[in-house]
């Protein structure tokens, strides 16, 4: 690997979603803020929307770190399952035994989230890759979500997702969840210079030497990428291996070229030169 060849003291850019690489860019920062102020209003559905590679496990992982000692937190990763087995996770979260009767186990959350508002706790339900979710599910989680006292909720849930889960929440049949959304965050790819910004912190605290991957190159990178954190990560850590079995000491323009065309999902350019290519 690269690392001791540029002096790194770890990997700047793993794909691995890392808290401690976490830089609090604007649309970033912006969902964070918005679902800890809505948490903090009492709203009952907040969803945080994004392209695949945007960063929405990432956020999550830095709302679990950020969430007050009042909250109590169920982190539901990987969603994909009925309307009971999300009740039975749910329950198996809040310390409860599944019940095979769903209305008696919807019963023993009811009392559980009672006792928790009782003694000062808020629940908060994070749920990852909600755009797995199938119909029963959903149902489900909007009649959990009916669960109330005369004055608050007594569940909050964050619904973190692609795009597709607001294509699904737009039919008819789940008008009355989508309604019931009242805040929504969406994480768009990042500009240019959130892009360069982002590059230079990753390498920063990987205790890079300045001039790594030139102003030059990292433009590249933004175009090739469609500024997705995903593919950054991907397509600098590809052009330090180019750079590493080269021998040489910063990245070119023939280490990003490989890259690009070295990963699928990145935006292949429209004509190459011996010196200028680009996509426009």
């Amino acid at each position: 690997m690269y690392l001791d060849h540029f002096g790194f003291k770890q990997l700047p850019f793993r794909l691995t979603p890392d808290t401690e690489l976490f830089y609090a860019l604007p649309p970033h920062l912006e969902a964070i803020q918005m679902t800890l102020s809505a948490l903090a209003m009492g709203e009952g559905f907040i969803q945080i929307a994004g392209e695949v590679g945007t960063g929405k496990t990432l956020v999550c992982r830095m709302l679990v770190r950020q969430l007050l000692a009042q909250y109590e937190l169920a982190y539901l990763p990987t969603p994909a399952m009925s309307g009971r087995e999300l009740r039975a996770a749910l329950a198996k979260e809040l310390g409860l035994e599944p019940e095979e009767d769903h209305l008696t186990l919807t019963e023993s959350i009811h009392r559980t989230l009672i006792e928790r508002k009782r003694a000062g706790r808020s629940v908060v339900v994070l749920l990852d890759e909600a755009q797995a979710l199938p119909d029963d599910a959903l149902e489900a989680l909007r009649l959990l979500g009916n669960l109330e006292t005369e004055q608050e909720k007594l569940l909050q849930i964050v619904l973190l997702g692609q795009p597709e889960l607001d294509a699904r929440l737009a039919t008819p049949q789940l008008r009355q969840f989508h309604q019931r959304i009242t805040f929504r965050a969406v994480l768009r790819p990042l500009d240019l210079a959130e892009t360069v910004s982002y590059i230079d912190h990753r390498l920063g605290k990987a205790g890079a030497e300045s001039g790594l991957i030139p102003l030059a190159r990292q433009k590249e990178i933004w175009q090739a990428s469609g500024g997705i954190p995903r593919l950054i990560n991907q397509l600098c850590h590809k052009a330090f291996i180019m750079a590493c079995s080269a021998g040489r000491g910063a990245v070119n323009k023939a280490d990003i070229r490989a890259a690009i065309e070295d990963t699928r999902a990145a935006r292949q350019p429209r004509w190459h030169f011996p010196v200028l290519w680009g996509w426009n």
